[in-house]
């Protein structure tokens, strides 16, 4: 079954290792085949992977981008373990990245690594506001 994509205009699509740019309309695509996905907004650079889970959701990207796990891991596996040990309480979400990687499911870690990045955001909330 093929991927449905709508891209919004101007959006970009990342698609293996090639760029593709929506014209000044919106577009519905059928991707089939497999290949790495991902829209522009879920996309994150060493510029923008500012704060440990960001970090982390990078190190998950260049695995799932590049199809190879092990280019990574030993960066990745440093950032989770300095994570761990600052925050404790996101074991259950880093558990799963790490089940995810472990079964080959890029994607799915990638998905799980975005929530890491929600869960850090709130504890950065959280800490402004004095909770």
């Amino acid at each position: 079954m093929a991927l449905k994509v709508e891209l919004k205009p101007g959006e970009k699509l990342l698609v293996g290792n090639c760029i593709i740019t929506n014209s000044d309309q919106r577009t519905r695509l059928f991707i089939d085949g497999r290949a790495p996905i991902l829209r522009e907004k879920d996309i994150l650079t060493a510029e923008t992977a500012n704060t440990p889970a960001k970090r982390i959701y990078l190190a998950v990207q260049l695995m799932y981008i590049g199809d190879d796990i092990g280019l990574t891991r030993d960066q990745y596996f440093s950032l989770v373990n300095e994570f761990l040990e600052a925050v404790p309480s996101s074991t259950e979400i880093v558990n799963q990245i790490n089940n995810e990687i472990l079964t080959g499911q890029l994607y799915k870690a990638l998905k799980a690594a975005q929530r890491l990045i929600e869960y850090e955001q709130d504890l950065f909330s959280n800490a402004s506001t004095g909770r």
